[in-house]
């Protein structure tokens, strides 16, 4: 497993971040890529990151774990409407099912299986709960934003 570049984001417009502002974790690149976008976007009224959790159950033991989205938005649409959206950031590779080939050990490619069917749970929960709360629920790739 690679090492992730991880640290703490201090927002120029913390005035816009639902939550602590002077306690903002980001995870990955694409997660700071994300909230660099979120605190220059004119459109984007509010953010928050990692501030709340939807309950989900694991399909690998059957229980009810907490699925905590990175992040959470309000964005005033053209129309001036405002809509507010639950976003995941994961590379693109980590939401569609794992491939096995002949290189992949067996084991490797176990782990990919209960990866993804966890992440699948998580998203579903996602929906469901965005749905319930009149929200909507986006997955982010390195295709949004724009990382090769």
């Amino acid at each position: 497993m690679g090492r992730y570049h991880q640290g703490r984001f201090h927002p120029k417009n913390p005035q816009k971040y639902k939550g602590n502002a002077s306690n903002i974790i980001y995870r990955s690149s694409w997660e700071l890529e994300f909230m660099k976008w979120c605190d220059r976007q004119r459109t984007i009224v509010e953010w928050g990151s990692e501030e709340f959790f939807i309950p989900y159950i694991s399909p690998v033991d059957n229980r009810v774990h907490r699925y905590f989205p990175d992040f959470i938005i309000k964005v005033r649409e053209q129309t001036g409407e405002v809509k507010r959206y639950v976003i995941e950031v994961k590379p693109k590779k980590q939401t569609r099912p794992p491939v096995q080939t002949t290189k992949k050990r067996t084991k490797t490619y176990i782990n990919e299986v209960k990866t993804y069917a966890v992440n699948e749970a998580k998203w579903k929960a996602a929906d469901e709960w965005c749905k319930d709360r009149l929200l909507e629920f986006k997955i982010i790739t390195e295709d949004q934003l724009g990382i090769k």
